[in-house]
């Protein structure tokens, strides 16, 4: 489409003034100006000058032109660009091609995963399927027989489960409609009613008419429609593919869902040898049959020898050996194989039948001879009499006549009966030809054919049938069909037919550009396939001054621009130039014609391959800068003095601070040689003091700036004591200059330490710094383990465990009486409940004893109580009153 600014210079033709473009709504412009249109007035005279709208109108005109021109100037530069990206560099061609590479391989990968980590299966397995996989990322190699185009990962697709080829949905549904309506219009009576199959494309399995295509499918058949992912193969739902294997074994496939046969089962089952002789071992199911290679031993079918071939699978091959056998009948005795006993000589049987006239003509046979053929009742040759004669005689003719149907089928014949076959018909009848074209008179045996050729269609409905005197039942053609297939290359080669053909079988290499590398594509397909990608390095010899190019990959068209280090000798410095090579760079061409307007089209930039001298020396020299700071390399080509930039950092006269100028130059004295002290250039100081003060002075120095020490501090700090309650004042320098006992005694306040013992006690030492002591005298008191004797000791041996009360003799003998004691009440608590049990059994055997109270005394069992049992209640406080006046009584004499 022509920019709109040229559709303005239609307008330029008879118009003498200038006429300007003015924007309209539409897609055109409207011009103005002299003679342009009727605004000029109602009598249609020009103006004789221009008017402030006519100079609006012609400075928006101009505006927008320019800007066209622009856009259009940009978009002639773009194209520029991509062309030279194109034509002159390969290499981000080739790393797209790597970034596809390993993105490829990683989909790969991601579909074998579950093969190779949850079955450890061997990866060679996988070459049938890999071929698969790779084909379907591959430019080209998925092309679809039928309508002979690349099958794209967003289109619908079915594939056969013979041969696993990929066909565009629309392409199959079409074949498969179009072979059932030829073979049905060709042998069903009833046209269209009958389910005819239809055929494969490439390996012609045959499928149902049901088994035809409907929807889009995965290959594993899970999803329906499978949305488009980068990530998966094209066309697969990224699900496990869980097919049953082929041989079925009972396992499924484990790869995601992917195009192709199913690789080989990896599962490992237990499984013996064919023979069954050695121990089971566990093997892969897909290679679970297997041979120890021993003997195998089975009786062959000859009954006398055992199989000597190695453990093999089915049944075992027929027995090698010669023996001497007989034949069926005995008569004769040759050598023959032993897998084959049975043979029949030729000699006749020659036994007497039973009637004992004839023998039997039988050639050797198995069992008895049988009966007489000629005994019993036998017909006549007409088969209308029956006799019963002797096997001796033969059978008579019965004189009437023979009857039977002739050849011909449709006449008798008319002789007596007799032996033998009947003679050929005779009689002349009005026959029609095989067309039903033409009658005549002729013998009955004879056949007639009429000279009338056939003029009906073949089944090919190219040619006529042309067969003399043909029935109906025209012959399928049996010329060569001819026409040109999809391929554009070949002829079919088949018989003449209805329909499409076959697609072409043959495949053509689409090789690269050293012809090392090929993809094999079907025929048609090489037109508009890109060749592959070779890895070989290109052989061609470089076009720059190095004797070597650099190493890249085979391509077609011009080799990238060399990137080599030109490795020149420079003329001022006599260094190589590190630059990449610019032999053949490429430059835009100058001094070419410039478009005057908008209204000429700009020519396409043109580039041209020129060499451009070397750049400047770039070789590092090690140069020191102004302020002696630093020795950095500078570019060879700008060696100079220089500032680092730096702080000069030169020490000042007050030994405190540096000059902060930038790095200058520095007169250098006698006195400043080697000592890095600041020259007359440098600035002067004007701080104050900032030395760093004695620890735990928070005083300022008083003087200015100065070198050496600042003098003693003299004011007074304060401190608070060691205890934190008495607020002490000590001149900064003692507290500044003591060391740690001096700075003890200061912070003491001299009266006593008000922290508490980890025992509860006042410490005793006057206020020291740090952890209180632990040396406590105050007095305790401790009590033996029964808490009757009680005496006092120190708290620090209290403390210390280094003291204990033992209980004595006293406390021994009151411990064992309080035993005795509770020994005695659980003694008789005892008795009571064996007393207790007592009465309870002879109650109940006394209720057992069934004995009725009218005639029987009841006995009575009176349980007389002991003392204790009367007056335990009463013994028990009495007793504790006595334990405790005992131990009261004792205690004193103790302690």
């Amino acid at each position: 489409m022509e920019a709109s600014w040229r559709q303005v210079a239609g307008g330029r033709g008879r118009a003498r003034g200038r006429a300007t473009a003015a924007p309209s709504p539409g897609n055109g412009l409207h011009l103005r100006g002299a003679g342009g249109g009727r605004e000029a007035g109602s009598g249609g005279a020009a103006a004789p000058g221009p008017s402030p709208r006519g100079a609006a109108s012609a400075a928006a005109a101009e505006l927008m032109a320019q800007r066209k021109f622009e856009e259009i100037k940009k978009a002639n530069q773009a194209a520029a660009k991509k062309l030279v990206e194109e034509h002159f560099s390969s290499s981000s061609e080739e790393e797209g091609d790597e970034d596809l590479e390993g993105k490829q391989g990683k989909i790969v990968a991601n579909t074998f995963i579950t093969y190779t980590t949850q079955t450890d299966g061997d990866v060679r397995e996988l070459e049938r399927t890999k071929q698969y996989l790779n084909e379907a990322f591959q430019a080209g190699a998925m092309t679809c027989l039928i309508c002979i185009a690349s099958v794209k990962r967003n289109q619908a697709v079915w594939s056969c489960s013979g041969c696993f080829c990929i066909f565009h949905m629309p392409c199959i549904q079409k074949w498969a409609k179009d072979s059932q309506f030829l073979v049905s219009s060709l042998t069903d009576d009833d046209f269209g009613r009958r389910d005819y199959p239809w055929p494969c494309p490439k390996c012609r399995f045959e499928y149902k008419r049901s088994d035809t295509p409907s929807r889009y499918y995965c290959y594993c058949g899970k999803v329906e429609d499978p949305p488009l992912d980068p990530w998966l193969v094209p066309h697969s739902c990224g699900q496990v593919c869980e097919r049953e294997f082929k041989p079925p074994c009972g396992h499924k496939c484990l790869l995601l869902c992917h195009p192709g046969p199913c690789p080989p089962c990896p599962k490992m089952v237990t499984t013996t040898c064919y023979c069954k002789k050695a121990k089971p071992i566990p093997r892969r199911c897909s290679a679970k049959e297997w041979s120890c290679q021993q003997a195998c031993g089975r009786k062959l079918l000859c009954g006398q020898h055992k199989c000597e071939n190695p453990c093999h699978a089915g049944s075992c091959p027929p027995c090698p050996r010669v023996s001497r056998q007989k034949c069926v009948c005995g008569k004769q005795v040759t050598e023959r194989s032993c897998a084959s006993p049975l043979w029949h000589c030729d000699q006749v049987c020659g036994k007497t039948l039973p009637c004992g006239n004839h023998t039997c003509e039988q050639i050797c046979h198995v069992g008895a001879c049988g009966e007489c053929p000629r005994s019993g009742k036998r017909f006549c040759p007409c088969q209308k009499s029956k006799f019963s004669l002797p096997c001796t005689e033969d059978v008579p003719t019965c004189g009437d006549s023979c009857d039977k149907l002739l050849e011909c089928g449709v006449h008798r014949c008319s002789q007596r009966c007799h032996r033998g076959p009947c003679e050929t018909c005779r009689q002349e009848v009005e026959k029609q030809c095989r067309c039903g074209k033409h009658t005549k008179r002729m013998p009955c045996h004879k056949p007639y054919l009429c000279e009338t050729k056939c003029v009906k269609m073949r089944d090919c409905q190219k040619h006529q049938c042309k067969r003399k005197c043909c029935p109906g039942n025209c012959t399928p053609c049996d010329q060569n069909c001819g026409r040109t297939l999809g391929c554009r290359n070949h002829k079919c080669p088949s018989v003449c037919h209805r329909g499409s053909c076959y697609p072409c079988p043959e495949t053509v290499d689409v090789k690269c550009n050293c012809g090392s590398t090929k993809v094999t594509v079907p025929c048609g397909r090489e037109r508009t396939t890109r060749p592959p990608k070779c890895k070989e390095l290109c052989s061609r010899p470089p076009t720059c001054h190095h004797t070597s190019q650099e190493k890249h990959r085979c391509h077609f068209g011009s080799c990238p621009p060399c990137h080599q280090p030109c490795q020149k000798v420079l003329e001022k410095c006599g260094h190589l130039c590190p630059a990449p090579c610019h032999d053949q760079a490429l430059i835009k061409q100058t001094g070419r014609h410039q478009p005057t307007g908008p209204w000429e089209q700009p020519s396409e930039p043109a580039f041209i391959q020129a060499a451009l001298p070397c750049p400047p020396c770039q070789v590092p020299i090690p140069m020191q800068c102004l302020g002696k700071h630093e020795v950095s390399p500078l570019p060879c080509h700008a060696v100079g003095p220089y500032s680092c930039k730096r702080v000069c950092g030169r020490t000042l006269d007050c030994q405190n601070h540096t000059c902060m100028k930038e790095c200058h130059k520095v007169t250098e004295t006698e006195a400043c040689i080697g000592k890095n002290k600041a020259g007359p250039e440098c600035l002067q100081c004007e701080e104050g003091c900032s030395k760093s003060r004695p620890v735990g002075c928070p005083h300022p120095c008083v003087l200015p700036c100065h070198p050496g020490e600042c003098p003693p501090c003299v004011q007074m700090l304060r401190i608070k004591c060691h205890c934190k309650i008495t607020t002490l004042y000590v001149e900064c320098r003692k507290i500044t200059t003591a060391d740690i006992n001096e700075k003890n005694r200061l912070s003491c306040c001299k009266d006593q330490c008000p922290k508490e013992l980890p025992c509860g006690h006042r410490c005793k030492e006057m206020c020291h710094p740090g952890e209180c002591p632990f040396n406590c005298n105050q007095k305790v008191k401790l009590r033996c383990p029964c808490k009757r004797i009680k005496k006092e000791f120190q708290c620090n041996k209290v403390r210390e465990n280094q003291i204990s009360i033992e209980c004595d003799a006293t406390c021994k003998e009151m411990k064992r009486k309080a035993s005795e004691i509770k020994e005695a009440e659980a003694k008789a608590a005892l008795e009571e409940e064996k007393r207790r049990q007592q009465a309870e059994l002879e109650a109940f055997e006394n209720r057992l004893k069934g004995r009725r109270k009218k005639n029987r005394k009841r006995d009575e069992v009176a349980v007389e109580p002991t003392l204790w049992q009367k007056y335990k209640y009463h013994l028990l406080p009495v007793c504790a009153v006595l334990v405790l006046v005992f131990a009261w009584y004792i205690a004193p004499g103790a302690a």
